[in-house]
């Protein structure tokens, strides 16, 4: 895990969270220059459908696909994301090293556990990350991040504030399609809910946020403290993410 300085560490539970959740604004910003990551906690090693060497290839794609500079594989058990203290200094071993300027995890509104559990353990990391006395794995210096906030998988909520990734929308679906294990149906296949026509619905969530937004397509999050504009209200407005 070599050391750099992010501007966007995205958490997942699973490889394929991030890209459901914020594949398109992964893109966006990486194509603007930005240095852009994301950190696996667990392999999915319980997952019904593919293997897990398989899923690593996949996640490694995804990524190429969204123009990462980093992909970050923890260890931690699928379906075991619980609040240890042991869990949460693996997470801030991995903020302290990478420095990241802007912090995203699931929202905690989901139908998977693992996701809500991802980002408690992530708040909780966020927070000792900044904390100078904190002991992480490494012994390393403090790091506050700028912001912190909440993509979306499966759920569809009211957004704090939507990015235009009309753009990137391609991107993100490749990256989801680079998947195949999972959203794909081959004759040893499990039915799951990834199975029936999952890339569809998101691809029309994005829709309607971006119909909301007035843009082609847009990708929700929620935030726990008010977005700054960075210009002023009237004329053209540049939220920080």
């Amino acid at each position: 895990m070599a050391s750099s300085q992010l501007d966007i560490l995205a958490f997942g539970a699973h490889p394929d969270d991030v890209e459901i959740g914020m594949g398109g604004t992964l893109a966006k910003y990486s194509q603007e220059g930005y240095m852009v990551g994301i950190c696996d906690l667990t392999k999915a090693e319980l997952s019904s459908n593919g293997t897990v060497s398989l899923r690593q290839q996949e996640a490694k794609a995804a990524g190429e696909i969204l123009g990462i500079s980093i992909r970050i594989q923890l260890t931690l058990p699928d379906r075991g994301l619980y609040l240890l203290d042991e869990y949460i200094r693996k997470l801030v071993t991995v903020i302290r090293k990478q420095k990241p300027q802007i912090v995203f995890a699931p929202f905690n509104e989901d139908r998977h556990p693992d996701h809500a559990n991802c980002a408690k353990l992530v708040e909780e990391a966020v927070f000792s990350a900044a904390v100078k006395n904190y002991i992480d794995e490494e012994n390393q210096p403090a790091h506050r991040i700028k912001s912190l906030h909440f993509y979306m998988i499966n759920g569809f909520h009211k957004p704090d504030f939507v990015l235009d990734i009309s753009e990137t929308m391609s991107l993100k679906l490749n990256s989801l399609k680079a998947y195949s294990s999972q959203f794909e149906t081959f004759l040893d296949t499990v039915e799951t809910p990834l199975t029936n026509g999952y890339i569809e619905t998101i691809v029309s969530r994005e829709r309607l946020f971006g119909i909301d937004a007035g843009v082609t397509y847009a990708e929700g999050f929620r935030t726990k403290k008010p977005i700054l504009l960075t210009k002023d209200l009237i004329g053209e407005q540049n939220e920080k993410a």
